[in-house]
């Protein structure tokens, strides 16, 4: 015998199928949007991390660069205090030199020979004085152009005078310094 069910089971299979396909794909769905929403979430949070780390860095890099600049500022401050200094010590070294000059060079003035003048300007000595006779100014500007720091000396004057009843020697003259004197 035949036997016929007329329930429609295969109908009722595909309705069921047809539901857990439509609750897989809903679910698939729905699980997508949930990833996507963390993913984006995640990327959010780490550009404001990022972003918090740029703005540390760059306060980081503004103190380093006034500290910088501070420093830089200690070395030029350093570098002209080191010029100072030198230019002290230089004086220092030659603040006596024109003493000793003229102390040495009073050593060589005889006894016959009243100096009038020294004066310097720049390089060049000029020497004003009276002595008893030409012979002794000869010979005064001789020792004087064997002095160390004297370089040359050229007579620009020598007259005779009189002072007090006393015809004596009134002369002039000029010297060329050493370098470094």
């Amino acid at each position: 015998m035949i036997k016929i069910n007329l329930l429609p089971y295969r109908e009722k299979e595909k309705k069921e199928n047809l539901s857990q396909q439509i609750f897989i794909a809903v679910g698939s769905f729905v699980v997508l949007i949930l990833l996507l929403v963390w993913l984006q979430v995640w990327i959010n949070s780490s550009i404001s991390n990022l972003e918090s780390k740029v703005k540390t860095a760059e306060a980081t890099l503004v103190a380093l660069d006034k500290k910088i600049g501070d420093l830089e500022k200690y070395k030029n401050d350093k570098k002209e205090l080191e010029q100072k200094l030198g230019v002290i010590a230089t004086l220092e070294e030659n603040r006596l030199a024109p003493v000793k000059t003229l102390d040495n060079l009073a050593m060589l003035v005889p006894k016959d020979i009243w100096l009038v003048k020294i004066t310097q300007k720049e390089d060049r000595l000029n020497i004003e004085g009276i002595g008893r006779d030409n012979i002794i100014v000869a010979d005064f500007m001789k020792d004087v152009e064997k002095f160390d720091p004297i370089k040359s000396v050229d007579l620009i004057s020598s007259k005779k005078t009189e002072i007090a009843g006393v015809t004596l020697q009134q002369f002039n003259f000029s010297c060329i310094l050493k370098k470094g004197f």
